[in-house]
């Protein structure tokens, strides 16, 4: 599986351009399931799961043009059999995973057996937004803790060996600076990255790829 890990969805031809690439066919030809269990452990997350999926949320995303999409509910999985809904993933060409809260988002990504399926799904793309894109790095650093996991940590799956802090310098996020970033950085025991809404990672067989229209830092390796 292809990693496309964003800060806020696909917001520029340069990051377009690599999600075609790693689709290998145009948007319009590719599958696609929505991923919005994220924006549960949030205030206003019934609405902000509506905006994900209809394409008003800003972070584009579902509203690329695919030629398919479907939404699929973590937290609805667990309770119902593993033949009603792990076809349709194996089937997908990509995954669009949305923003919200990370540790909530890795619980049920672990719960759901999907982080488990992730693995075996070769010829797809995973697309993350912000938590979606956070949730792949080994742990989000106590900055972003939210949402509280059963034991406890910032632990997420550490797909990845980096860590994101996203939105970089966001005009409505006002502890989202330089400044706030390099404090977060200080305390993580992996690679650290900022970035802002227009640049994301590609990550390919261990090759991992800065592509940005905007700015980024690595503060700590």
């Amino acid at each position: 599986m292809e990693l496309l890990l964003t800060s806020a969805g696909v917001k520029n031809a340069s990051i377009r351009g690599a999600l075609v690439d790693m689709l290998g066919k145009p948007v319009s030809e590719a599958s696609a399931l929505c991923v919005p269990t994220a924006v549960h452990a949030m205030a206003g997350g019934a609405a902000m799961a509506r905006r994900v999926i209809d394409g008003s949320a800003g972070t584009p995303l579902c509203e690329l043009g695919w030629k398919s999409l479907g939404v699929l509910e973590l937290t609805a999985l667990p309770s119902i059999d593993e033949e009603l809904w792990v076809p349709a993933v194996r089937e997908a060409d990509a995954l669009l995973v949305a923003g919200g809260d990370p540790l909530y988002l890795s619980y049920w990504m672990r719960q759901s057996g999907l982080a488990d399926l992730l693995p075996s799904l070769s010829d797809a793309v995973y697309v993350g937004v912000s938590a979606g894109s956070m949730v792949m790095a080994p742990s989000i650093g106590e900055y972003f803790v939210g949402w509280q996991q059963p034991d406890g940590g910032d632990g997420t799956l550490g797909v990845v060996d980096f860590a994101i802090f996203p939105h970089l310098d966001h005009p409505s996020l006002p502890h989202n600076t330089m400044a706030d970033a390099v404090r977060w950085a200080a305390e993580m025991p992996v690679p650290a990255y900022a970035i802002d809404d227009e640049t994301a990672f590609r990550v390919s067989d261990g090759t991992v790829e800065v592509i940005s229209e905007g700015h980024w830092k690595l503060l700590s390796s």
